[in-house]
């Protein structure tokens, strides 16, 4: 609570997939100048940057394997998997 007031939050997820073919390392301060591997998450630094702008806090992110259906599969038997896409979370305050 600040000033009497409680906060009221909006929240936003999506899937973000790491693939440095697809990233503009140009416009990114942060990402260092050199090769990154086909996956480096240095890769959705753009668009988590941009969500930034925009008043987006990350506050959850989490590497999954996404379903046809936009189901997720996480840590399926204990089997280990690689993977390049990241279930984020997001909130930003209302008003």
């Amino acid at each position: 609570m600040k000033d009497g007031l409680i906060n009221e939050w909006e929240y936003y997820t999506t899937f973000l997939e790491a693939r440095m073919s697809e990233t503009d390392t140009w416009s990114e301060a942060m990402i260092p100048d050199e090769d990154h591997p086909k996956y480096s998450p240095y890769a959705i630094m753009p668009e988590l940057n941009r969500l930034g702008r925009k008043g987006w806090e990350l506050v959850h992110i989490e590497p999954v394997i996404v379903g046809k259906n936009h189901d997720v599969l996480v840590h399926p038997n204990n089997m280990v998997y690689w993977g390049n896409t990241y279930f984020c979370v997001f909130k930003r305050a209302v008003g």
